[in-house]
Formats: structure tokens, sequence, C-alpha cells
């Protein structure tokens, strides 16, 4: 008999359907049963929609609607690679039955009285509650226990806010006390002008499988920037996995959980997403949870999202998602089962999406009956989740309820007599020989090297296999090289650099950089990797300097700031002997990163504790190649430092730029390096260095002026100014002037400094000479420090005019305008 179709999710019944046309009707359903899920716990949002295509009712349909439009919903028909498709439609189309109904109940329970617990006894302060998505935490228990029986032996956890404490105390492993101390907030003046609210810090601890394995938890600190923290999280689990003792990508598994309002709305995520097949950023699959509950502080799903789910940005890669009724507990264990093992199986990220509610407004000192009425009038009357699952399993939880309040209850008053506040996380003891606070007299160390030992480093990093066709170019500038290892030529800025890199390789320091077009460099300076012209094979000169060499990596970034930055942030988090460097292609394109500069970089140790050794390489210089292309932000950085957060340096020659990576590389000291680089001057004869200048003992925080006797004026200035201040000088023959580079600004060398100015005591005249506008640059910074240092001697300025715009956009303008300043600084 033949069966007859009708259109759009309606249907009619068919009896004697061959195999094929059975498989037909799956088809249908694999492909848009999801559209017609139960989702919604609260029945309000996620109607039904009817399917864009005709389907046949009978028994095969009414088989395949119980796989796929229960209440799991899942999308993976998109996926190209049928292996994996047959898999996921194998999972998804077996029977299942949950065997730990009671587990599950038992930690629904703690989590919802945690919350309780919490309402209780300290009314009207935030939490951010997790009530009406409290089985993500069973959800969680179950991926890592999934996850321990496939090799995974730590998990890097990153999330917002919403649900954090009862994370930290339910999954994480920490005491309920230690979070209501939080509450108490004891010792205010440990954290005076630093630290962080509870809901924002990290925490670490284990989880201990039923089956015997240990799994290390580490929940990393984000701030209020709800999705900053994803491509942190990524880097901290790369790193864990490669560095030495790792246990490679499949041992360390990334956990990102989201809200579903952000996962739609924040433009980090879907960069986050695209890093998870790149060469130089896969952590061998993630597993995405979006706690949804359904509303972003007050905007409802068609405010927040221009399709059906908040996911539908992931539908981009190759990865199955997964949407599942919250209140359905057995189902998300499924799905969580699910989840670890396809992670483990394919090394692929994969979407859950948990769709409950929001029990309290966005806070808990919110009113959400102003925004929702009817929907807050639903879930006044709907009890909590363990109350349900408890009828729908046939178990009454009183005596388990009132061991665990008591418990809880207990905890909390026992965090009334506490006098300090807990540490909630152990750093790893890679960490054990770092330091931040201040630099100590240890940290001055010595990063010259023997002019044998530079010749040596010149010719590993100008080698290439025979046969290697090295373009003309390329060729011609590694002869040059050659000479400069020789001493016949002087080292301009990229032979410098890659000179440091190997000698720390050699020394068994792990280097690593990253940035848009970081391989050539985008001034073609660099040339870490040699393309052959013939294959376009390519060949890494740093990656074979010798037995015992540390692990070189180079990579041509995608085409991000925020994410690569906020990724390489995360890596040197947990791999703190290892140099790593961000390259901006133009440092005015950082603005991009600009919430990880701040929140993480700037801010980490004074909010969290937490060190980082990050350098950020962000090119600087105006060459009349207009707005975007000639300033850095100097400013900006300045504004940002204080307590001796960080180090921001403008190195004036090759030699410099030599000795200050050295020095971040060497020392103790850990602390983010913002370095403003070249552009014009990278191979200049007036920025390049002898052989000698890279065999001097260290890097010097202040270049003073030998060349004058008694000077009238002293230039003071950092960067490319002054060698355009020193060829002036050198075309008018004039002998009154002196000019001095502040190749340091912060920590602010004060010491160096002064020794520079005090060697021209005649000098009446100290001038602070800068490219950028009044109101850009280092001149709010420079000129206190100066007239403070200047004693009875007068502080002058010459710099641009305020602007809104950082340059001009003629090449002429611009040349007019730094005659003027150069004109203006010598007094004309």
């Amino acid at each position: 008999m033949g069966s007859k179709t009708v259109a759009a999710g309606a249907a009619v019944k068919a009896k004697g359907k061959s195999s094929g046309e059975r498989e037909a009707v799956f088809d249908v359903f694999r492909r848009w049963g999801y559209l017609q899920a139960s989702l919604d716990p609260l029945g309000q949002y996620l109607p039904p929609e009817p399917f864009p295509v005709a389907v046949a009712e009978g028994d095969d349909a009414a088989e395949a609607r119980r796989y796929y439009c229960g209440t799991i919903a899942a999308e993976f028909m998109h996926i190209a690679d049928p292996e994996r498709r047959g898999w996921l439609q194998q999972q998804m189309e077996r029977g299942y039955t949950e065997t730990k109904q009671a587990h599950i109940l038992t930690q629904l329970i703690r989590a919802d009285l945690f919350e309780q617990v919490i309402q209780s006894r300290y009314l009207g302060t935030k939490r951010f509650s997790l009530e009406g998505l409290t089985v993500l935490i069973p959800f969680l228990d179950r991926v890592l226990e999934t996850s321990a029986t496939r090799g995974v032996k730590k998990v890097v956890l990153a999330m917002s806010h919403r649900g954090r404490l009862n994370v930290m105390t339910n999954t994480i492993g920490r005491h309920a006390e230690e979070i209501f101390t939080k509450f108490e907030d004891v010792d205010p003046r440990s954290t005076m002008g630093g630290g962080d609210v509870k809901y924002h810090v990290g925490a670490t601890g284990e989880y201990h499988a039923p089956t015997g394995e240990v799994v290390a938890l580490h929940l990393a600190s984000n701030p209020s920037h709800l999705e900053a923290i994803d491509p942190v999280a990524l880097g901290r689990a790369r790193a864990k996995q490669l560095r030495p003792g790792g246990t490679g990508r499949a041992g360390v598994l990334p956990l990102i959980l989201h809200g579903d309002a952000a996962f739609a709305g924040q433009g980090v995520v879907a960069e986050t997403l695209n890093m998870a097949t790149l060469e130089g950023y896969h952590v061998g699959g993630t597993v995405h949870v979006i706690v949804n509950n359904l509303l972003g502080f007050t905007a409802v799903p068609e405010e927040s999202n221009s399709s059906r789910f908040s996911t539908d940005i992931a539908k981009r890669l190759p990865i199955p998602i997964f949407h599942v009724n919250a209140e359905d507990p057995d189902a998300v264990m499924r799905v969580a089962t699910l989840a670890a093992e396809y992670r483990a199986r394919f090394q692929s990220d994969i979407v859950v999406d948990l769709v409950g509610y929001r029990r309290h407004g966005h806070s808990e000192v919110d009113d959400p009956t102003v925004t929702q009425p009817r929907r807050y009038a639903i879930i006044k009357d709907h009890p909590p989740l363990y109350q349900l699952y408890a009828v729908r399993i046939g178990v009454d939880p009183a005596a388990e309820v009132k061991q665990i309040q008591a418990e809880f209850l207990a905890e909390q008053k026992a965090a009334t007599q506490a006098e300090e506040k807990p540490h909630m996380a152990t750093l790893p003891a890679y960490w054990d020989p770092y330091h931040g606070g201040e630099l100590q007299p240890e940290d001055d160390v010595v990063t010259g090297l023997p002019a044998a030992k530079i010749a040596e480093l010149v010719k590993l990093t100008t080698s290439a296999p025979e046969g290697f066709q090295i373009h003309p170019k390329v060729k011609k500038l590694f002869e040059q090289r050659e000479e400069m290892g020789a001493g016949k030529r002087a080292f301009d800025y990229g032979t410098a650099e890659l000179v440091a890199y190997a000698s720390l390789l050699q020394a068994g320091t792990h280097v690593r950089l990253t940035g848009q077009d970081s391989q050539r460099g985008t001034f073609n300076q660099r040339h870490a990797v040699l393309v052959d012209v013939e294959t376009e094979r390519k060949y890494i000169p740093l990656q074979h300097i010798g037995p015992g060499a540390a692990a070189f990596e180079v990579h041509n970034s995608l085409l991000s700031e925020a994410a690569v930055l906020g990724f390489e942030y995360g890596y040197s988090r947990d791999y703190p002997e290892a140099l790593v460097l961000w390259e901006a292609q133009f440092g005015d394109f950082a603005n991009g990163a600009q919430i990880i500069i701040d929140q993480f970089i700037a801010a980490s140790e004074a909010k969290w504790g937490l060190l980082s050794g990050l350098v950020l390489l962000l090119p600087h210089g105006y060459e009349g190649q207009g707005p975007e292309h000639s300033s850095a932000r100097i400013e900006r950085y300045l504004q940002l430092a204080a307590n001796d957060n960080m180090q921001i340096c403008q190195p004036s020659t090759a030699a410099q730029f030599f000795h200050l990576l050295r020095r971040q590389a060497l020392r103790t000291w850990r602390k983010p390096l913002v370095v403003f680089t070249p552009k014009s001057m990278l191979r200049h004869p007036d920025a390049s260095s002898s052989l000698e200048d890279l065999a001097a003992e260290r890097f010097l925080n202040v270049l003073p002026d030998h060349e004058v006797q008694n000077p009238r004026r002293l230039l003071v200035c950092s960067g490319k100014i002054g060698h355009n201040l020193r060829v002036e000088r050198a075309r008018r023959k004039e002998t009154s002037v002196g000019v001095i580079f502040v190749e340091q600004l912060y920590p602010w060398p004060e010491e160096e400094l002064q020794a520079a100015l005090d060697e021209h005591p005649e000098a009446q005249d100290i001038v602070w000479v800068q490219e950028e506008p009044a109101n850009m640059g280092a001149y709010s910074y420079v000129i206190p420090e100066l007239r403070r240092m200047a004693g009875d001697r007068s502080v002058l300025s010459v710099k641009r005019s305020a602007s809104a715009s950082p340059a001009t956009g003629s090449a002429k303008a611009h040349e007019m305008e730094e005659k003027t300043l150069i004109d203006l600084a010598f007094g004309v």
C-alpha cells in the first residue's frame, strides 16, 4: 500500500512501508524533530513549530517522535562526517534507563537547599541563584564521572556568576562554610583597594569518581564580562595539556558554562568557537553548556537572539547541539553522558543547552515581576526540582532534606565565627619559583650573551634543509643576518628578536608567539617561518636548534584580538616558565581586546592574586599612516598601571629589544610586559645595534646622552621621536641640546632617569617631547614625575594639540606637524 503525505508537520496514517520509507520518515525527525521537542519547563516559551517538510504518520513516525520530540532535542544532521552523525543517531535511537536516581536526588536537594540557606540568612544579598536550573549540579557530576573513565585527569571550568557559588560547593568541593564566610565579609582591611566579589573568584578542588579516578578541578576567575573567560579557559587548558608532565589533549577537558543571552549576544563567543580546530588553538574539544533560563536580565528570547535558539551561532561548526528540558533529570543525565563520550571519542566540541528558568530576578535584589509578571506568577507556585523528582521516582526526601539542611546551617553558623577570608584556590607547584608584588634585587638579571654564542644562534635561525627553496628576498635577508652574526653588519630588530628566542629555547624556555601575520611579521621583518617557493612547504628554523631545546610555537592567529589575547593570557597562567607573546598587527588594533587588557592583564593580581608574564607586542609610531595605524594608545596602559602590576616599555634599539625579551623570560618576577615596538625603525640604521650591544650586560631602563657637553636643554622622550631628534640635532650641528630616551615608562625608572638628568646639571630646561596629541601618549603621566624630579629646573613639553583622533589622515599634514614638533623641541 502506498503512503500519503501532507505538508508542514501534519500527518496521516500509513502502513506497510518499506525500509527505505521508514528511513525517510526517520530522516525527517533527525533533521527537524528538535522543532517539536518539549523544552521549557514552564510551557511558556519555545512552542512547537511545524516541520518545513512533509512527514507521514504511522508507527515509524510515532517511534521517531519518541526519540526526537521528547524532552531532548538534537541538532546534528548539519555535521558532514557520516561517522559522527551515525554515532549520534545510534545514541538517540536506543533505549536509556537511568540507574542512579537516588544520587541525582541527593544532588538536587543539596543544590536547592544551599540556595535556600543563603536566602534565609543573607536576605537581600546578591548571589545569582541557580534555582530553576539546579539540574546543572548532577549534570556536571555525570560529565565528570564519564570523563574520568575516558582518561580525563584535569578539568578547566569557566562560568559567569549565575550558579557559581553553588558550583563551587557542590561540584568543585569547597566547603559551604567558605562560601558563607564570603557573605560575612570578614577582614575587610585585607582587601582594601583590591579583591573581588564572591561570585567572580576562582576555586580549585577534586572530583572523586565512583570507580576510583581522581580529577583535578579548576574553576577560573572571571569578571562580570560574561563570556570574556571563554578563550582564557581554552588557553589554560592547552597549556595544561602541553606543558612538561601534561596529560595531552585527551587528559584535560575544558568545560565552559554560558548564559543563553550572552552566548547569542557576545562576539567573543563566536571568536572562541572558531578556535575549535585551528592548529595553534585546538584543545581536543570543549563541552559548552548553556545555563538557559530563557531570560537575559529582563530581555525575553526574541529580544536576545534572532533565531529560535541562543545556540544557533554554534551551527557554523560541524558539532552537535543538544537541548534538554532541565526538569527531566534523567534526560539531562543521558545528554551529560553522551556529551562526555562524544568529546572523548571525536576530540570535538559539543553544545548542551539546559533549558530551565530563573526563580528570582537577575539578582536577588531585583524584582522580575515588573517585566515578566506572567512567567513569575507561574514560578511563584512552581515546586523546587528536587520535590518534583522525588515524586517522579517515588521517594520521600523529608529525612534527607532535614539532614542536608542541618549540615548547611551548621556551616553557616561556623562562618559567623570566622576571622579570616578563606582561600578558595591552590596554585600548581609550577608557580612556586615565581613571585609578584615588588621587584626584588635578585630580579636584576644579566641578559647579555658572548659574541660567539650570538653568532652561533644567528646561524641556527637562518638554516634550512638541503633542497629547500627559500624565497630570493628572504635568502638575501638571511645572508645579511649572517653578516650581523659575524659583526660585519648592525643588527636589526627582526634578527635580534629571533636570536633572543633561540637563546631562550636552547636554555630550556618554551616560547610561544601568536598574532595576525606573526610568522612573517606585519612589516616583513621576522620570517620565523620559511615557505618553499616551489611546494609552499613550511620550515621553522627555531624548531631545529639542537637536542634538548624547548618547544617553539609561532602561529598566524585568526582575525581576532579579544579571543586570541584572552587565549594567550590563559596560556601564560598555566605555563609561567614560558615566554608567551601576543602581537597586534598594529598596536591600534589592541583596543579590540580591551576587556582582556582591563579585566585580566592589568587587574588579575589585584583582584584575584593571579600573576602572568604575558608579553604584548604593539607596533606604534607616527609615520603618516592615519588614525588607525599610528598609535598603540600608550596613555591607556599607563592609566591602568599601579602597584607594579605591569611593565610598559618602548625599546628604541634592536639590542634593547633583545635584552628586554630575555629579561622577561629570565626574571622570576612574573608581570605582564607591554612593549611598544617600532615600524619604520625596524631596519633603520639609527635603531640598529652592534654585536657588542647584544653582548652588553642588560636592558637599560633609560638611555642617557653622553654625546653632548654642557647642554642648555634636555629633551626627554621615548621611541621613534628620539631618533628623529638626534638626526635633526646632527643636521643642525646643535651641541647645546641633549636627548634622553626613557625605555621603560612603568615602573617609572626614577633612579636611572635622575642620574641621566644629573649628568647635565647646567641644562636649565627639561622638555618632554612626544609625537602623540596632548591628551594621549605619556604626557599626563610623565609631566608630574619630571616636575617632581626637576628641582629648580623648568619642565616644558612639546606635543601635538589635543585631539579626538590619534593622528591625521594626510601624509603631508603629518610631515608639517612633525617638522613643527622638531622645531619646537629645539626651541626654534
